[in-house]
């Protein structure tokens, strides 16, 4: 193993030497580390408790026009030399893409913000066991409840390292607790099933599990024997599911690469108003303990809090470098990636 396998950023700026001196006109590597823990029960039993740990390498490289990505979990000089060649190889032989390149230097996130996005205590499999338990039995408590989906708790965290030869290095870890439980009420053809579940940064931010399993069970008890509501026209309020829903088909019709392919009802829809004046839809990267809060996009471009929709009206498109590209404006910061694939547009932490 190199010496810089110790060293998540630093392993990953040697990768991009590699490349540039086996033939790369450019490049970027993205390192992830990831480890976590998990649980579930039913009805009281034990069926799973895991543990996992994994390194992934990610290298792009970009001859002219032509990008190829490789990844690798073996970090070894000779493996890491495999990768580069192979990399390499496969960006002269694909197609030209007249979008893609590295980000310039002036829109590179270059100081960051300390977003707490790290809880340093691993919780033992003992705190799992007993999260999942008291979600479980709390649902189960609920009057009318008669059976139980299982519940369960996980923990993990994530070390992110990216590096690119345009002179960008960054990198930041975060963590994640969960709880679900899912049960079912009634009988027959008269049974409904509902869930509920939590995630925060910090195991501290959860809401007691007991809590979770009692908002699980008496949303199920809700759904029995349900009633048909007359035909009419009233005023709607959406549930928050529901409303999570819809932001989650909002960020989808304004994805720059849906809006760059043209297959987005929205596409012709900048600066209208196609929400109520009352409504507004912020985007908000920066987010102390957010889930999806980082400090730059999956290109090293700086991120910020924008309002997606302002006052009802469609403001931006969600935009990484190629689509913005495509479209003849500039990136937003929203640009995802992982491993083994190119950037693509993505929301952060949206809320209504």
């Amino acid at each position: 193993m190199s010496d810089t396998a110790r060293d998540p950023l630093a392993l990953a700026e040697d990768l991009i030497v590699r490349a540039k001196a086996a033939g790369a006109d450019a490049a970027d590597a993205l390192y992830f580390e990831s480890v976590s823990l998990s649980h579930s029960q039913r009805l009281g039993e034990i069926e799973k408790l895991e543990r996992s740990e994994a390194q992934d390498l990610g290298l792009r490289v970009f001859i002219g026009q032509r990008q190829a990505i490789v990844s690798t979990t073996d970090h070894g000089d000779e493996a890491l030399g495999e990768l580069v060649d192979r990399a390499v190889a496969m960006a002269r032989a694909v197609p030209e893409d007249p979008h893609i390149g590295l980000a310039p230097a002036d829109l590179l996130a270059t100081e960051t913000q300390d977003l707490d996005l790290i809880d340093t205590e691993e919780p033992a499999p003992e705190v799992l066991i007993e999260r999942a338990r008291a979600a479980e039995e709390a649902a189960r408590a609920v009057p009318g409840i008669t059976n139980s989906e299982g519940a369960d708790a996980s923990w993990a965290s994530a070390h992110i390292a990216l590096a690119a030869s345009n002179g960008f290095g960054g990198t930041y870890r975060s963590s994640r607790h969960s709880v679900a439980v899912a049960v079912l009420a009634g009988e027959g053809l008269d049974m409904q099933r509902d869930y509920d579940w939590a995630s925060a940064v910090h195991g501290g931010d959860l809401p007691s599990a007991a809590e979770i399993g009692r908002s699980a069970g008496e949303r199920t008890v809700k759904r029995v024997k349900p009633r048909k509501v007359k035909t009419t026209k009233v005023p709607v309020v959406y549930d928050p599911r529901v409303a999570g829903g819809m932001l989650g088909h909002l960020s989808s019709a304004i994805s720059g690469a849906a809006i760059a392919r043209g297959t987005s009802f929205l596409k012709d829809k900048m600066g209208e108003t196609i929400f109520d004046p009352a409504i507004t839809v912020i985007d908000d990267p920066h987010r102390k303990r957010g889930l999806r809060s980082k400090p730059f996009d999956g290109e090293g471009v700086m991120v910020r809090r924008r309002a997606l929709i302002d006052k009802g009206r469609l403001t931006t498109w969600l935009l990484d470098l190629r689509s913005a590209h495509q479209l003849g404006l500039q990136t937003t910061g929203h640009a995802s990636r992982d491993t083994t694939s190119p950037p693509s547009p993505s929301a952060t932490n949206l809320y209504m």
